[in-house]
């Protein structure tokens, strides 16, 4: 037997794959590339939510979760270290805060539809086409306003005075049933130009014309069948409000303006001109109340009457 010695060869294989620095970088990259998404993603959910969505949504991240599950006072009322959640930073409720959005929104759809329904009523009506150039119809803040315009050659009163003329009492009078529709209440203001009611008189001017104008308005309103508890204000404005600024002086500024107001604006000028308003609605007790004075605030339906107005050159 030979005792020669095996040698033994050991071959190592040195590893190629990753380069100097591994594969490390790979799941880096996808951490990085992950978090990018989530970002973009909630940014683009952002952008489409609304300030009370963004609100609620803080909100909720702001809410234990011992009040989510069992209920607890809000975050805009408690005084807890530890705060409970809500939507509503005011002293209302959430639920009336909610009530109160969906009464506006339903109140401004019925009256855009009333809007869509006078327009076609006006373009469809004999009474009415004839006199569209003197109809404009707007939504404003108050509500649904409706303005009938003076015209050189069309007048809608008599010559200084607050006789209706015939063709605006067509107008008037068909216009009744319409605003019976709805359960909104109107005001009508009437407007003089800038031209100065001048008969001798001082105590007859453009307010007292434009309040027994208004007045008038109202009487055709409801003649034509308009229900007498809808009015809920009339005022003589006389030239204090121009339609053409520029021109004080235009027969357009002459014109009746009746609102089919808005539910927040009625509840407003109910509460404003009510027992319930503002102070000193209520009488002291054992106190007489004595008659407001000629020059008072407007009240709730201002009906200025002038017997026997004498004759004026008022345009």
């Amino acid at each position: 037997m030979s005792t020669e010695k095996h040698r033994v060869v050991v071959r190592r294989v040195a590893a190629h794959g990753g380069g100097g620095h591994g594969g490390g970088w790979k799941i880096a990259y996808a951490d990085f590339m992950t978090a990018m998404m989530a970002f973009f993603l909630v940014m683009w959910l952002l952008s489409n939510t609304s300030p009370k969505q963004r609100e609620g949504i803080a909100e909720h991240f702001r809410m234990p979760l011992k009040v989510a599950l069992s209920g607890g006072e809000k975050s805009s009322t408690s005084i807890s270290v530890v705060p409970g959640g809500g939507m509503d930073p005011s002293t209302r409720a959430d639920g009336e805060v909610q009530r109160a959005d969906a009464e506006d929104d339903a109140d401004a759809d019925r009256l855009a539809s009333m809007k869509e329904r006078l327009d076609k009523l006006i373009e469809n009506s004999p009474v009415f086409r004839q006199f569209r150039s003197q109809i404009l119809i707007d939504i404003t803040t108050e509500g649904l306003r409706l303005q009938i315009v003076d015209n050189e050659n069309r007048p809608m009163f008599d010559l200084a005075s607050a006789q209706v003329v015939p063709h605006m009492r067509a107008i008037l009078r068909e216009l009744g049933p319409t605003l019976n529709e709805l359960p909104n209440k109107i005001t009508l203001s009437g407007h003089t130009d800038a031209f100065v009611y001048s008969n001798g008189d001082r105590s007859y001017g453009n307010w007292e014309l434009s309040a027994d104008r208004a007045n008038a308005s109202r009487r055709e309103l409801v003649m034509g069948g308009m229900a007498e508890n809808k009015v809920l204000r009339v005022v003589g404005l006389a030239d204090s409000m121009h339609l053409d600024r520029s021109n004080p002086r235009n027969p357009i500024n002459r014109r009746i303006s009746i609102i089919l107001l808005n539910h927040r604006t009625q509840q407003q000028i109910e509460n404003e001109n009510s027992g319930g308003g503002g102070a000193g609605a209520i009488l002291p007790a054992r106190a007489k109340a004595s008659p407001p004075p000629l020059l008072s605030a407007p009240t709730d339906n201002l009906k200025v009457t002038v017997k026997g107005s004498p004759a004026a050159t008022h345009p």
